[in-house]
């Protein structure tokens, strides 16, 4: 079982750095890919992060793992390896490691996860992080999470397997949720259920309802049948994501 040091360490090689070109002391957004992998998608948000004087960090699960993109696409996908409290703990390093750098100011931080990216953050927000195993870490602490001042989640997977389903969050940073009314993962209802759930254990909870499928904001996505791109819908995620950085990370 790795440590929060040991797993960050993994991590740390393949996580792709952006932001403005100074070594100030900046907020940041740590952004969670699909299970899919890195998807050209995430570059445009990175993009509206850097431009707000945001850094952004991508952070990759599957290349540390030694994993391509397809091999993780048809394990993770369907899944058969790294669950969303499996990789929970990559999201905790990921934080442990990066709030220590100088360039970034560990008092402003936010989350970012798109569809099994927003399951791991999710699952995370489940777990005190008191005891050895949680997050499937030697060493997990919740002072880690004292900075995450918000989460922003894009057709999250809450689902089957998903922990926040049963379990009631113990950390409860603001959240924004990117809903959409054609996901074939996770029912609209469902979904806003979960999230008035969410509400009424104490969570701050906001959400941005889209007439649009799972995996909206990937161009090219439109191969699969049951999932189409829309980049109206893009750009509407776009501003609600401005609009929350600027209540987050002010």
């Amino acid at each position: 079982m790795d440590t929060l040091a040991g797993r960050f360490q993994r991590l740390s090689p393949h996580i792709l750095a952006y932001g403005p070109p100074d070594n100030l002391s900046r907020p940041a957004i740590l952004l969670f890919h699909g299970c899919g992998g890195i998807a050209e998608n995430l570059l445009i948000y990175v993009q509206a992060a850097v431009q707000a004087g945001v850094r952004a960090y991508i952070i990759d699960s599957f290349a540390p793992r030694g994993w391509s993109r397809k091999q993780a696409s048809n394990w993770v996908c369907k899944g058969l390896k790294l669950r969303g409290y499996e990789r929970s703990g990559d999201v905790l390093a990921a934080v442990y490691g990066l709030s220590q750098r100088p360039e970034v100011d560990a008092s402003r931080l936010m989350l970012a996860g798109w569809s099994h990216g927003a399951w791991a953050i999710m699952d995370l927000m489940t777990q005190k992080l008191d005891k050895p195993g949680d997050a499937r870490l030697a060493d997990p602490a919740p002072q880690w999470l004292d900075g995450v001042k918000g989460l922003f989640l894009v057709y999250p997977y809450i689902n089957f397997m998903a922990r926040s389903v049963t379990r009631p969050w113990a950390h409860k940073p603001k959240t924004m949720a990117i809903l959409t009314l054609k996901n074939h993962l996770a029912t609209y209802k469902h979904s806003l259920e979960l999230v008035r759930k969410l509400r009424k254990q104490g969570v701050s909870a906001e959400t941005v309802t889209l007439n649009v499928t799972h995996a909206f904001d990937e161009a090219g996505i439109d191969k699969t049948r049951i999932m189409a791109y829309d980049a109206d819908a893009l750009e509407s995620t776009l501003d609600a994501l401005r609009d929350f950085m600027k209540v987050i990370l002010a």
